[in-house]
């Protein structure tokens, strides 16, 4: 299959499996069957692009012009086949997860659950795959609608409310901020191509680089920068297959790709070093860091408190953006793959909790791990690749990002990281530590196991194991990743 049509292959079928769904509602296995050869489908689609291209950058696959210089355009390059391989390979593990978690939770409505979970896959990719910043922005809002439903799925008082806070914040943020963005590049450029070295350098300049860097910035709403961050915590009242892939991978990864796609793209990493304009928002992801932390170490909600150590890892890859150095946009595209396997790992963990006991406080997780070894040995590995311990994946991006600090002198960025990785060990061990060694009355000596049946506890063992294999294949990561910083000139604080 050439590319162009394994591009458009990837965003159809996953609408296909949509409509699947809705056809095949009344019949359970065959529709969940059907979903999940879709994602297989769709996941050797992307291998195929893969195959086809490896780290190369493809000639744009322009659809249609709305009007000169706004093309609903496609392409290949290596930060947009990384995420798109990403959300496409753990559609796969968590649509296993979800049919285990539906199923054994005795949700309702899953035609339409599992219908819309295609449907914003289908604009993950779109957005993974898009050549411009107007397709991106397309697919970014597509991505917004079809999850809002995923949150308010229960139907509850709450999960409307917070459904409300969801669809709130990412649209205001995207319209009021980010179009205005889009609008005013479109302006001074005539073009929003993503181009090598960016589009901006030459048409804008002073302050003005500054003031349109926030707007993109803010704009991504689903990047979680504070302020702008509450819709991430109030989604948790999601079933927790959403919360596992959409936030965890897709809508979370979407917004720090989309700033990364900026950053490389539209600003450029050169033009950023030498204005200085991203030196305020390296601050602000610095502060977000920290603060997501801090407040994370305060919830004894398990999923509230994962919620918050994702606002605090998000920042980390805003934060190698703004460092503007090779090192920084290295470390924050090969966090989104680290971060991405070992959150949905925690996330999915919880879901097995809440499946098989019915316990979502931290505080009434005492001696769970004796009678859940399996989900509670899976949640450490992804917690100890979040807090970026060997041998496991999410050291790596870490480091990298300590040396993109370094290469600018950026000491104190240093010293959050640091501080960063050692609040991620308070808050979360503590829920490992809690599982496997306090006692709990109400589970008498002995007592057999209770881990939720295999869809449920399988899938973040297989995330967990990946968390392992990212140690090793890190290397490869950063050769694929290397083009982006492969222009002459890239900064590198020198």
């Amino acid at each position: 299959m050439d590319t162009n049509t394994a591009i458009l292959a990837s965003m159809l079928i996953p609408l296909l499996a949509a409509i699947a769904n809705l056809v095949l509602r009344e019949a359970p296995n065959l529709r969940d069957g059907t979903t999940l050869v879709a994602a297989i489908l769709t996941f050797g689609c992307v291998l195929n692009i893969l195959f086809n291209e490896g780290s190369g950058t493809t000639e744009p696959m322009v659809l249609f012009s709305v009007m000169p210089g706004l093309d609903l355009a496609f392409n290949v390059e290596p930060l947009g086949l990384l995420f798109a391989i990403i959300a496409s390979g753990l559609w796969i593990i968590t649509h296993l997860y979800g049919v285990g978690y539906m199923r054994g939770n005795n949700e309702d409505n899953h035609a339409r659950f599992f219908c819309f979970f295609s449907i914003a896959i289908s604009a993950t990719l779109g957005i993974a795959f898009a050549a411009n910043m107007f397709t991106l922005f397309l697919f970014y809002e597509a991505l917004t609608l079809s999850t809002f439903p995923l949150v308010a799925h229960k139907g509850t008082d709450e999960a409307r409310a917070g459904a409300r806070v969801y669809l709130g914040i990412l649209i205001g943020t995207s319209i009021g901020f980010l179009l205005v963005a889009v609008i005013w590049t479109w302006t001074l450029t005539g073009t929003l191509d993503f181009t090598k070295g960016g589009i901006l350098e030459g048409h804008v300049a002073g302050p003005m680089v500054a003031i349109l860097l926030a707007l993109y910035a803010f704009g991504i709403g689903k990047a979680a920068l504070m302020p702008f961050h509450r819709w991430l915590p109030s989604a948790m009242v999601a079933p927790t297959p959403v919360s596992a892939l959409l936030h965890a991978v897709a809508v979370v990864k979407a917004g720090v790709f989309t700033m990364l796609k900026v950053g490389i793209y539209i600003f450029g990493i050169d033009f950023l070093a030498e204005t200085g304009a991203s030196e305020w928002l390296m601050w602000l992801a610095a502060f977000s860091i920290v603060a997501a932390s801090i407040v994370a170490m305060t919830k004894d909600n398990l999923k509230a408190r994962l919620a918050y150590s994702t606002v605090s890892q998000l920042s980390y890859i805003t934060l190698g953006m703004a460092l503007a150095t090779s090192m920084g946009v290295l470390g924050g595209g090969m966090h989104i793959a680290m971060h991405a396997m070992g959150k949905i790992t925690l996330f999915m963990c919880a879901g097995s909790i809440y499946v098989a006991v019915h316990k979502t406080e931290i505080s009434q997780m005492k001696g769970l791990g004796r009678v859940m070894p399996i989900t509670f040995g899976a949640f450490l590995i992804g917690a100890l690749s979040i807090i970026g311990l060997p041998p496991l994946g999410g050291s790596w991006s870490k480091w990298l990002l300590v040396m993109g600090a370094a290469d600018t002198g950026q000491w104190v960025m240093i010293v959050v990281l640091m501080v960063s990785s050692l609040l991620n060990v308070v808050y979360l061990l503590s829920i490992v530590g809690r599982g496997f060694f306090l006692p709990n009355p109400d589970i008498p000596a002995g007592a057999g196991s209770s881990e939720a049946g295999v869809l449920v506890w399988l899938p973040p063992v297989l995330t967990a194991l990946g968390c392992v294999v990212l140690f090793f294949y890190a290397g490869e990561i950063q050769t694929f990743l290397s083009p982006l910083v492969a222009e002459a000139g890239m900064n590198d604080g020198q």
